[in-house]
C-alpha cells in the first residue's frame, strides 16, 4: 500500500540521517570544566568509586550509567521488514530504539549491533555485557533462534525482553481489549486467527490464552488459531517445526484446518503479522459479526484499511501512523524497561506485560471505532505503563 509520499519520506530520511551522523550522542551529566571536576570524574578520584563497587557490587547500579541504560541488542537477522540484513545495516533501526527510549522513558540506551554467527554466539555477547547495563532489549533476530535466546537469558538478573514479541503483543492486546468493548463482546468469547507463527504471532498467541500466568489474573479468549503460509496450525499437519508444534498446546482448540480464508469463517478478530494483501473484502465478510481486524504487516497491512472498513469491519488497527489506532510498540517498550529498572526488577513477568496492556487501554478512557490506543505522543503514557509495571513486580 505504498503512497504518493513514500519516496519523499525515504529521501527525508536517509538525508536526516547523513546530516546529523545518526540520532544519538553522548552528553555529560557530571561537570568537566576544571582540574577538580577532573580529579572527581576520573584520576584520581575515580578509583574510590572504582573500590566501592568492587566492595558491594550491587553499587553499580547508583554509581554508574550502569543503573539507568539499556543495551538495544540486535544479530541483524530480522529488521523490520527487510529480513537478515546483517548487524550493520541494522545500526540505523537500533540507534533508532535507543532514541526511542530517551526520549518517552528518560532511560539512556546504546544500539549493540553483533556480528555472531550462532544464536550461542549471542547468547554469551549478551552475557559478556550485562554488567554494564540495567536492562537487555533483544530486537530483530530472527525466530525461532529469538525464543531460545530470550529464554537463556533469563538469568542475567535484570530484565530482558525481545521487543517483537512481547512489545507488539502488549499493544495488541491493549487494542483489542477496547476493540471488545466497542463490539459488545468478552474477550473469552472471542475466536482470534493470527497469520504469522514467528516471534510476534507467537506472543501474541501466549499472551491471548494467558500463557505462563502464575494466578487467575487474566482473562483468555476463547481459542486462538495461528496461520502460517500454508494455513492453520492443527495437529494433523505432518513436518511442522517444534516451536509450531508447542503452539498447538494451547491454540487451535477446535481443530480447524484449512487455508486462513476458511479458517476465519465465524472468526471475531483476525491479526497478521504475515505479509501484504493476504486477505480480501470477501474474508472479512465471512467473520463473524462486528469483526475486528489488526493487518499489521509493515509497509503494506494484509489488507487495506479503507476495504477492510467497507466490508464491516468495526475497528482496524495497523502498523502505519498513517492511519487510526497504529500498534506500535512504543507504546509499550519504554514504560515497560522504565517501570522495571524503577522496580529493581530481575525479570520482566507476563503479569508486567498485561499490567502494561491494561494501563494503555485505560489510558485511553473510552474508545472508540478511531481510537483503541493512544498516539505515542500524548503526555504520560509511558508513565502510566511504567507505574502499572511496577506495581505488577512489587505486588508478585
Amino acid at each position: 500500500m505504498s503512497t504518493p509520499n513514500d519516496s519523499d519520506l525515504d529521501r527525508d530520511a536517509v538525508e536526516l540521517h547523513r546530516t546529523h551522523q545518526g540520532k544519538i550522542e553522548v552528553t555529560l551529566r557530571a561537570d568537566l570544566e576544571t582540574k577538580r571536576d577532573l580529579s572527581l570524574a576520573y584520576s584520581p578520584g575515580v578509583a574510590a568509586a572504582c573500590r566501592a563497587i568492587e566492595g558491594d557490587p550491587a553499587a553499580l547500579r547508583s554509581l554508574s550509567v550502569a543503573g539507568r541504560s539499556v543495551a538495544v541488542v540486535t544479530d541483524g537477522s530480522a529488521v523490520l521488514g527487510l529480513g537478515n540484513i546483517g548487524p550493520a545495516a541494522a545500526m540505523p533501526v537500533m540507534e533508532g530504539k535507543a532514541a526511542l527510549f530517551r526520549r518517552f522513558a528518560g532511560l539512556d540506551s546504546w544500539p549493540i549491533c553483533l556480528n555472531v554467527n550462532s544464536p550461542g554466539e549471542l547468547i554469551d555477547a549478551v552475557r559478556a555485557i550485562a554488567p554494564g547495563f540495567a536492562g537487555i532489549n533483544l530486537e530483530d533476530i530472527a525466530a525461532p533462534e529469538c525464543f531460545d535466546v530470550e529464554d537463556a537469558l533469563q538469568d542475567l538478573g535484570i530484565p530482558v525482553m525481545h521487543d517483537d514479541q512481547h512489545g507488539t503483543a502488549i499493544v495488541l492486546l491493549a487494542a483489542l481489549i477496547g476493540a471488545a468493548e466497542l463490539a459488545g463482546k468478552r474477550l473469552q468469547d472471542m475466536t482470534v486467527v493470527v497469520a504469522g507463527a514467528g516471534a510476534a504471532g507467537t506472543a501474541i498467541a501466549k499472551l491471548l490464552r494467558c500463557i505462563s500466568f502464575s494466578d487467575l489474573v487474566c482473562e483468555p479468549v476463547k481459542d486462538v488459531i495461528v496461520c502460517d503460509s500454508k494455513g492453520a496450525l492443527h495437529k494433523n499437519r505432518k513436518g511442522l517445526i517444534r516451536e509450531k508444534r508447542e503452539l498447538l498446546a494451547y491454540t487451535n482448540r477446535s481443530g480447524r484446518e484449512g487455508t486462513i480464508q476458511e479458517v476465519l469463517e465465524g472468526a471475531d478478530v483476525f491479526i497478521g503479522v504475515s505479509r501484504g494483501g493476504l486477505l480480501s473484502a470477501d474474508d472479512v465478510k465471512r467473520m463473524a459479526d462486528r469483526p475486528i481486524l489488526f493487518p499489521m504487516a509493515n509497509p503494506t497491512p494484509e489488507i487495506d484499511p479503507k476495504e477492510a472498513l467497507d466490508a464491516g469491519a468495526l475497528v482496524v488497527g495497523t502498523g502505519r501512523s498513517d492511519y487510526p489506532n497504529q500498534v506500535n510498540n512504543v507504546l509499550a517498550f519504554p514504560g515497560v524497561f522504565r517501570g522495571a529498572i524503577d522496580a529493581g526488577a530481575t525479570s520482566i513477568t507476563p503479569e508486567m506485560k498485561l499490567a502494561a496492556a491494561r494501563a494503555l487501554a485505560e489510558f485511553v478512557g473510552t474508545p472508540t471505532p478511531e481510537r483503541v490506543l493512544p498516539g505515542p505522543f500524548e503526555e504520560g503514557v509511558a508513565e502510566a505503563v511504567a507505574a502499572a509495571v511496577r506495581g505488577a513486580w512489587e505486588s508478585r
